[in-house]
């Protein structure tokens, strides 16, 4: 949650007017009910007459009425004869009105019950201010009981009604007036509220994208700064998920935290806030309902959260087993295991559907209950509301308010709940991805890198290297010194496992060593920049990688300012490339397939060699580069980079005896460790290991003949 919070700390001015937009959408959905409960109870049951203040008043009525009233003076103030001889209110702000109120209520009543009666009607003739003022308590004190602040209210207004209609005034008009006059309110608030709800949902889905996209390129910049060790540790699989099924889940849960989780409590506290004031007493009834949903929430979620961090591991799991088959499908169909993986696949396919069933099943609870919790409320507002209207302590539209109220508190806690069902899952996510941004690669630039220093002539050196795995119990490589000069070309030779490929990987810093030291042109390779050291080394991978794009663009992979068309075929001529590529119709702008998947495997090592040679380093490196090229295309090959480069350092792992025969130096590797160091010649007379590999691939006459 904490961590979804800090991504959405960068869009701080967008989180701010959604807030703003929120509060304002907020006040308006909260406000119609107040409208509906006026239109109910001013607009209907009091046509139009919204306090017991009347606008106009007759001379008779108004005089009674001051006799009866305390504030004798406050009235006089504000009321002024008109032209019809009839007293007028004059304008007053709501604090007047209020007091207006008060000092005119009971003596109204006062008046309405008298008339009423029969009772001949008094004035300040017949009566003083003290009989006066001392019949109304008496009636007070005969009624005390029974007559609340509600319904002396209600009282006062229908005597201001029956005034209204003595004087010949129009009270549909009266009533028609107020319900346009809050329909339109409402209708207001409506386009408002309206309004402000798209504006929140255009921020919200901004911000979100916003934050999946800077997500994206922190994970993807971070996972391309990490060395082998850190993709070991991950996975690619697990990589991809995090980068892109997590990513979606906190950008998803970015929207629903905007739109619904900071809309929930401020719509909740203003419903809180409005059932304070509407003094129904009822607010018990809606304290009862929050403990009951928090209860239930904290019940739910303690069951669905250990569930929901497993459902992640078993995505990655699916989207490892779905890399894999679907990567080795030519296997797979080769060896007919097509069942078996279709088993392997349904396993782990099956893990993930159980664990989300288990976390639906859970989550199906939640809506009904929250029904449940709803419909009870209501049930509960009616029958003591009812109680209520029956007293004279409560009107109908204040009751209908309430409901209101209290579903839209409850609504605010339904968002809340329906984010928890998606929160958890989202929270799992981002601690993922933060995993990913937290890890720290292991292959790293010096403080002080001396770049400057480096004469750039490609001289690589091994000083007594060694090299552990990281959490291997043994050395992968131990004492490993030679040299490669420039010119020259030094071939790596030994059984599988003994270090070959990992030898070259020291030497590009994928991975560094745990022991001894690599130097280039003298200088220790950790105190060269990555950038720098590797623009010095062109490498060819074991397994020919090819991107989508066309022939030129994977030749011209360092940059199309750096190779030109010239260089780029000379290189493919070098390569052994040219004469397929020009067989294609479309030549050097021939499409390459993701992966390479529409060229041979031959094809494929002939274009991962041309584009090492077009970036024109200092130190070539192959790691068993020539495994699928025919004899007399590697030879060629080998002919033609010898002639033409000759001013690299050139290192070639290789399987075949042929492809190194003629190397200037041979290294063979036994289980980590120099077996020797010569030419074909010496080895084949000193080395032991070298003899038994060369017996498994050459014929008598071969051994014999040497170079020749």
């Amino acid at each position: 949650m904490f961590k979804i919070l800090k991504y959405l700390g960068e869009f701080k001015l967008s989180v701010i007017a959604v807030i703003l937009l929120l509060i304002l959408q907020a006040y308006c959905d909260l406000s119609l009910p107040s409208y509906t409960s006026d239109i109910v109870d001013v607009g209907i049951e009091q046509s139009g007459i919204e306090s017991a203040v009347p606008d106009i008043i007759s001379e008779e009525t108004f005089e009674s009425v001051c006799l009866f009233s305390e504030d004798e003076d406050l009235i006089r103030q504000h009321y002024s004869v008109n032209e019809d001889g009839n007293f007028e209110l004059q304008t007053a702000d709501k604090e007047t009105m209020n007091a207006l109120d008060e000092a005119i209520g009971v003596p109204m009543v006062m008046v309405s019950m008298l008339r009423s009666s029969d009772e001949a009607m008094v004035s300040n003739a017949m009566m003083s201010k003290e009989q006066a003022l001392g019949m109304k308590y008496q009636m007070l004190e005969q009624y005390g009981e029974e007559l609340s602040d509600m319904i002396v209210s209600q009282m006062a207004i229908m005597a201001v009604k029956t005034e209204y209609e003595s004087l010949g005034i129009d009270l549909s008009s009266i009533q028609t007036q107020y319900l346009l006059t809050t329909g339109a309110k409402m209708l207001m608030m409506t386009v408002l509220m309206i309004a402000a709800a798209i504006a929140v949902g255009f921020l919200a889905a901004r911000t979100s994208a916003g934050i999946g996209m800077r997500l994206r390129n922190r994970v993807f910049r971070k996972v391309v700064s990490f060395s082998h060790a850190e993709m070991d540790k991950f996975s690619t699989a697990s990589l991809i998920t995090r980068s892109t099924n997590d990513i979606q889940q906190v950008q998803m849960v970015s929207v629903m935290l905007l739109r619904m989780v900071c809309y929930a409590p401020i719509l909740g506290i203003g419903g809180i806030v409005k059932v304070a004031n509407t003094r129904t007493g009822m607010g018990w009834i809606i304290a009862v309902a929050v403990v009951v949903i928090l209860l239930l929430v904290g019940t739910l979620m303690g069951i669905a959260m250990p569930k929901f961090k497993l459902m992640q591991t078993l995505v990655d799991k699916l989207n490892l087993v779905s890399r894999e088959i679907l990567t080795g499908i030519p296997v797979i169909r080769a060896f007919s295991r097509e069942k078996y993986e279709e088993k392997r696949f349904d396993r782990a396919n099956n893990e993930l559907m159980s664990t989300q069933l288990f976390t639906n099943r859970v989550m199906t609870f939640m809506m009904p209950a929250m029904m449940l919790i709803m419909n009870g409320i209501a049930i509960a507002i009616v029958w003591f509301g009812a109680k209520g209207i029956d007293l004279g302590n409560l009107q109908l539209g204040d009751m209908m308010a309430f409901i209101t109220y209290s579903m839209q508190i409850v609504m605010s806690f339904l968002m809340l709940t329906m984010i928890s069902v998606m929160l958890p899952r989202a929270g799992v996510a981002a601690e993922r991805i933060e995993e990913v941004l937290h890890t720290e690669p292991t292959i790293l630039d010096a403080q002080q890198v001396k770049d400057g220093s480096l004469e750039e002539k490609g001289i690589v050196a091994f000083e007594n290297v060694c090299f552990r795995y990281p959490e291997a119990e043994e050395d992968a490589l131990s004492d490993i010194s030679f040299v490669a000069e420039p010119g020259k070309t030094t071939a790596i030779i030994g059984s599988t496992g003994c270090g070959k490929s990992t030898l070259l990987h020291l030497i590009t810093r994928f991975y560094d060593v745990t022991g001894g030291r690599i130097t280039l042109d003298g200088i220790d390779i950790r105190e060269l920049s990555q950038k720098k050291l590797r623009s010095m080394i062109g490498f060819v991978p074991q397994k020919g990688v090819l991107f989508s794009g066309t022939i030129a663009s994977n030749i011209k992979f360092v940059g199309e300012d750096k190779v030109s068309d010239e260089v780029m075929k000379e290189a493919a001529d070098i390569a052994q490339a040219v004469e397929f590529i020009e067989s294609k119709d479309e030549g050097f702008k021939s499409p390459i397939a993701q992966g390479g998947t529409n060229v041979s495997g031959g094809q494929k090592q002939r274009l991962s060699i041309a584009r090492a040679i077009a970036a024109k380093p200092k130190v070539f490196l192959f790691d068993d580069s020539f495994s699928a090229l025919d004899y007399k295309t590697d030879a060629v090959l080998r002919k033609a980079l010898h002639e033409k480069i000759s001013d690299a350092a050139v290192i070639i792992v290789a399987q075949r005896i042929s492809t190194i025969l003629h190397a200037d130096q041979i290294i063979v590797l036994d289980d980590g460790k120099i077996a020797g160091i010569g030419v074909h010649e010496e080895l084949l007379k000193d080395c032991a290991a070298y003899q038994e590999i060369a017996r498994s691939q050459l014929s008598e006459s071969e051994m014999k003949g040497g170079r020749s």
